[in-house]
């Protein structure tokens, strides 16, 4: 029998199960398999899988350039993490307000009308270069206006198409890593077939 200062404390194992169970749970399994590659000069994406390139899309960087100080509205360079996902099951058009559904569901490309929709990837910068990214609210985002996409037409975010970014979310996982660069993308990954977008 234990006295009456002695706890039973759980082992490191259990600590680590518990841990596990509660991610995938949640749906939060890390990821380490999953790459994306986004270059501005392409305003295209690549998601690799152990090292081999998946799929392509075509994105939209920030019309405001490239950076990450506050303010500036601008896209940051460099490795960045995806440190949450929004949005699990919600129909493609859904809206987000400060990264809350507020239930109503738009169109592609609705007139007059550009707030985040569908999903979102919350993004959390690893190098100093980008380490404001996160309060900075720096996303992978669905938009309606889909008839811009291929230009750099955001507020520093990275938009893609609902079907697209209901797709990568479905695919990567939190933790998996994305490098964002001005330059064009390399021979080996530029080759990579965009995803057609549906038909209407």
């Amino acid at each position: 029998m234990l006295g009456s200062t002695e706890m039973i404390r759980p082992t490191r194992f259990m600590q680590l199960v518990a841990c596990a169970l509660s991610l995938l749970l949640a749906g939060c399994v890390l990821d380490s398999r999953h790459r994306m590659v986004v270059s501005v000069g392409d305003q295209r994406m690549v998601v690799l899988r152990d090292g081999k390139p998946l799929c392509a899309y075509p994105v939209s960087t920030s019309k405001f350039g490239l950076g990450d100080r506050q303010g500036s509205y601008a896209t940051p360079l460099g490795v960045l993490r995806v440190k949450q996902k929004i949005g699990h099951g919600l129909p493609h058009g859904a809206v987000f307000k400060s990264r809350v559904p507020t239930g109503e569901v738009l169109p592609v490309d609705a007139p007059g009308r550009d707030p985040i929709v569908t999903r979102i990837l919350w993004l959390d910068g690893l190098e100093e270069r980008n380490k404001n990214s996160y309060n900075r609210f720096i996303y992978i985002h669905g938009t309606p206006e889909e008839r811009n996409i291929g230009r750099p037409v955001s507020y520093g975010c990275i938009r893609m198409r609902s079907s697209d970014i209901v797709e990568l979310f479905d695919t990567v996982g939190l933790n998996s890593k994305i490098l964002i660069t001005p330059e064009r993308l390399p021979a080996h990954l530029a080759g990579v077939p965009i995803r057609k977008a549906p038909a209407p």
